[in-house]
């Protein structure tokens, strides 16, 4: 499985269990982790919060 799995996984779960806020909660979790200094952390909640652009997006494959 690869990083891009994942995060489409997780982006996935997010928005069934947050609906509507799951960006909000994705933003949340961003923060939480810059403020902790993980640069890695952040970079895979980046991640999810692109798939789940992808996955918002009029037209997407899923």
């Amino acid at each position: 499985m690869t990083e891009d799995d994942i995060a489409l996984g997780a982006a996935m779960m997010l928005l069934r269990r947050h609906g509507d806020g799951a960006a909000v909660r994705v933003a949340e979790r961003i923060g939480e982790l810059a403020l902790a200094g993980d640069q890695e952390g952040v970079l895979f909640w980046k991640r999810v919060a692109l798939k789940m652009d992808q996955i918002l997006r009029p037209g997407a494959v899923q």
